[in-house]
């Protein structure tokens, strides 16, 4: 029998949890197999699609306050990880830049006043006028005030996971694509049979669901764009009355567009409405990516339970982590924490009051 110290573990799940998890346990000495219903090199996951911001204060506007304090978690433990990945490249911390448009002040106003009541003083913010903000960002124009969120980061959010999957084939990692599983205490059903494990951790996002009843998905649109005309050094947020379009830097002048929660288990492809407000938002941040070329357009539902935090469950031989909702990048690593806190039963849960709570049972109806 395999000592507490190594055990052969199941990660079910190859999303950003379970990369992460599956690269730390193996780095801890346990023989981890990892298991996903999808491609491994380009996997259906929401963290594919996602932006890959970190950005606690610009969340907290609409989130718990827990959301920030895991948030300012992340923005230690990510270099510290991208270290060890030799991959420190791939961490970007300039802050992030708010902006509206004059006849939107007000909601940049609102935005303000919501950062000062959820956190008090100091705010962590700086309020820029236009040259402040040409100054930050040359390439954005007519916008007469500003916030600059200096702490905030961003990351190469698919080269990440291309890494991780490297580190974990590195470490001996069994790495299994294209095999959906089902989990249960000490074991996982998959279409070859049953397999027996010391462990399982499911983090199949919203493919938990048979677990989870009151898990949703909610339906996150985003806009892949190509341009050399525009020059971005950090995440930039426009308020808007009816949505905040974020715009994000990748490499190789890319650009991710994103501004929708839409409360929807729908996967089709993104709406015609939805496209066309993405794109003439971004226009108006600046008319230079009127010649971007439109590389990809993303759909994908994040998981999420009533509450919208992250909730870990715990039985013998089985962990479920999930509902990480749209924080995917800002809560994964207080999350991973906790879930490894509890396999080595040592080390501190400073979130276990949340995360340790049962998710909410209220009927989806």
């Amino acid at each position: 029998m395999n000592t507490p110290s190594q055990r052969r573990i199941a990660v079910a799940g190859a999303g950003l949890l379970g990369r992460l998890l599956a690269w730390r346990l193996l780095r801890d000495g346990h023989a981890v197999t990892l298991y996903d219903a999808g491609a491994l090199d380009t996997p259906p996951a929401a963290a594919w699609t996602a932006a890959g911001m970190v950005a606690p204060l610009a969340e907290t506007v609409v989130s718990e306050r827990c959301v920030y304090d895991m948030g300012r978690v992340a923005l230690t433990r990510w270099p510290e990880w991208l270290a060890e990945l030799e991959a420190p490249e791939l961490w970007h911390q300039h802050g992030s830049l708010v902006v509206a448009h004059p006849q939107d002040e007000n909601e940049l106003t609102q935005f303000r006043r919501d950062l000062d009541d959820a956190l008090g003083a100091p705010p962590g913010y700086r309020e820029l006028d236009a040259a402040g903000v040409h100054a930050l960002e040359p390439g954005l124009t007519g916008f007469r005030h500003g916030l600059f969120l200096a702490d905030e980061a961003h990351l190469d959010n698919r080269e990440l996971l291309t890494r991780l999957l490297e580190a974990i084939h590195a470490l001996g990692g069994d790495c299994h694509g294209h095999t959906p599983v089902e989990t249960h205490p000490g074991e996982v059903t998959t279409p070859a049979g049953r397999r027996a494990f010391d462990l399982v951790i499911d983090c199949r996002g919203h493919g938990a669901r048979p677990r989870h009843p009151t898990l949703r998905g909610v339906r996150g649109e985003t806009l892949h764009v190509h341009t050399d005309e525009v020059r971005l050094s950090r995440p930039v947020r426009l308020m808007h009355p009816r949505y905040q379009l974020y715009v994000v830097p990748k490499p190789g002048g890319r650009f991710v567009i994103g501004a929708t929660s839409i409360e929807s288990e729908d996967r089709s492809p993104i709406s015609l409405q939805s496209s066309l407000e993405l794109a003439s938002a971004l226009y108006t941040l600046s008319p230079a990516f009127a010649e971007a070329r439109i590389l990809e357009q993303g759909v994908n539902l994040r998981p999420a339970f009533r509450d919208n935090l992250p909730h870990v469950s715990r039985e013998d031989g089985l962990i479920g982590a999930n509902g990480l909702f749209r924080h995917g990048y800002l809560l994964a690593p207080a999350v991973v924490d906790h879930v490894l806190a509890e396999i080595r039963d040592q080390g501190e849960r400073p979130f276990a009051a949340v995360l340790s709570e049962a998710a909410p049972q209220e009927s989806l109806a």
